[in-house]
């Protein structure tokens, strides 16, 4: 899809704006709305979030989702490689420092009330309602009560369910 020099450059201004104003559930998921996130209800997105720059359209963000400081979010594979779709389901929680890439041609998905732990390297879709964690992304609890903003780290902690993990795994 070929876009007008115009909108890229506006995309790119309000992407900057987005990325170092203040309002993380007000004036940045705005901005990201104007650039063609499809952001649906409310949602968080940390300090210097780097929200797919070229291909916004193709990054879906549903209703209590929380995306934490400096995360980043790709959805091409540059030039003419393509781009993929990546879809951030509800409650889902993004932590510091994650890095989410999807190839051209895939559709990636971070399950409704998943955690990311901080620092993930993520390039699979991640189920629904489990934490992942370390630099090569991988299951290690089931969550019982999604990590939203209103959520306490206590009651979060407290509703984890730790995964059996085999030792083709380790």
């Amino acid at each position: 899809m070929k876009k007008s020099l115009f909108r890229r450059v506006l995309n790119r201004l309000l992407h900057l704006m987005a990325r170092f104003l203040p309002g993380s559930t007000n004036l940045r998921p705005f901005l990201h709305r104007l650039r063609g996130v499809n952001i649906q209800g409310k949602i968080f997105v940390g300090d210097d979030v780097y929200l797919e720059n070229e291909y916004p359209e193709y990054v879906e963000i549903h209703d209590g989702a929380a995306i934490g400081l400096r995360s980043t979010i790709i959805a091409h594979s540059g030039g003419t490689g393509g781009y993929g779709k990546i879809i951030i389901e509800k409650n889902a929680m993004i932590a510091v420092g994650c890095t989410i890439v999807c190839s051209a041609g895939q559709t990636l998905t971070v399950g409704e009330g998943s955690v990311l732990s901080a620092g993930s390297v993520v390039a699979n879709d991640i189920p629904p309602y489990t934490l992942c964690a370390g630099p090569r992304v991988r299951a290690v609890a089931r969550v019982t009560v999604p990590f939203t903003v209103h959520t306490s780290h206590e009651d979060f902690v407290r509703g984890l369910r730790p995964l059996r993990i085999t030792d083709k795994e380790e």
